[in-house]
Formats: structure tokens, sequence, C-alpha cells
């Protein structure tokens, strides 16, 4: 997918904003898949914008250590490390309503922390288990932007959160290993789910409530 002249714009004024460099790191492969092509075009379209942004595109296949290193399990996927790798992954093509998420969290990866309230912040910083987010989204979908922004979010502020964010039409053994009927729809630790784009302490108090079941059968 290549930007529109109109996007580029309204994307470059926002890079303004970053603060150190960002890589966008896509895997893809040389047999490429549905959407492969499309993808690394916009990530290489979106390395234009700012000398702060840098790109590097690896295969699937050829290049394993990377696909090691990035823990990919999937293409076409996108990660987005700054500093650190907070864990970020993006898997599918981010079109529609999910290309402003990915705005944001280039930007919020660049500074090294989010706009996320100190109290919120507080609550994260409390969380001291493993937890793998994986957001499922549409491109089409209003109210995904919000879960999947928040998921990224909590990665940025907490090493222990990884997130990723799934396009659901192109993972369909995803969407029914996951039992995933609506979006957006949050799967915690693979065990655990829960669908909506609820506020940040509702997002919390989901991760705590499965982090308990999963260690404590109390709550199971």
């Amino acid at each position: 997918m290549v930007l529109q002249e109109s996007d580029k714009e309204a994307i470059q004024k926002r890079f303004v904003e970053l603060a150190d460099d960002v890589e966008l790191i896509v895997f893809s492969q040389e047999l490429e898949c549905q959407f492969c092509k499309e993808t690394r075009e916009m990530v290489l379209d979106l390395g234009t914008l700012s000398k702060k942004i840098k790109v590097k595109i690896f295969d699937f296949v050829k290049d394993s250590d990377e696909v090691l290193k990035y823990n990919i399990k999937k293409i076409p996927a996108i990660a987005i490390a700054g500093k650190i790798d907070y864990g970020i992954r993006y898997y599918g093509l981010p079109e529609g309503y999910e290309l402003p998420v990915m705005i944001d969290t280039i930007i919020d990866v660049s500074k090294g922390k989010t706009k996320l309230s100190d109290a919120i912040k507080t609550q994260l910083s409390e969380i001291k288990k493993s937890v793998h987010l994986q957001v499922f989204v549409s491109p089409t979908c209003p109210y995904c932007p919000k879960a999947a922004k928040t998921a990224h979010q909590f990665a940025i502020e907490n090493e222990n959160i990884r997130s990723d964010v799934i396009e659901m039409a192109e993972f369909p053994y995803l969407v029914q290993r996951y039992s995933v009927m609506s979006v957006p729809h949050i799967v915690i630790n693979n065990d655990s789910s829960f669908v909506g784009a609820y506020s940040p302490e509702i997002f919390i108090d989901q991760i705590a409530l499965a982090l308990r079941s999963a260690y404590n059968p109390m709550y199971s």
C-alpha cells in the first residue's frame, strides 16, 4: 500500500514530534504473502518521511536469526523498536483506522514514554509477571484503535508486557483458534480474553484478573 500524498503530509507533520530514532523492521518473504508487498511498501514510504525512521526488511525464511531475535511467528509483521525493543508488533497491513495508531505508537516509542496518567503507570509497574497481549482488529473498526493503542502503551511502560496487534482478516486460523467473533478482541497470555475498547483502568483490571486466574485456582 503506497501512502497517498495527503497521508504523507499529515504523517510528516506528526513526525516532527519524534525524539530519538525508531526502527521499523518488516518481515516478509521472497514468495510474498497476500499483504506482504503492501506492508513493505507502506513502511518504506514511512521511512522517507523522517530521518529518524530507520527501515529494515528481512526475509521470514532466509533471515532466521532476525526472526528468532524479534520472536516473529507470522507475516507480514512489523516490529517497532526504539532505544530498546518494547515487544511491540503489528501483524498485517496497518490501514484504515489502524494507520493513525501506528503513527502514535512510533512517536511514543521514539520518546520511550506515553501520555498515560501517573496513576495508570503506577498500576502497570506492579505487574511483575509476563503478559502477552494479542489485540485482534479490523481496519474498518472505529473502536479498535483505542484498544490497540492502549496495549502498545502498556508495553512501553512495562518491560514484562509485550503487545501484538493482529489484523483478523489476514490470520483466519488465529481468529478460529481464539474464537474471535467481534473486534477489538483482546487475548491475554493465550488463555483469557475480553472484547471491547475499554479505558486503561479496566484494561489493567482484565490483565490482573487473567493473572490471578492463571496462578490461583480459586479464580479459575
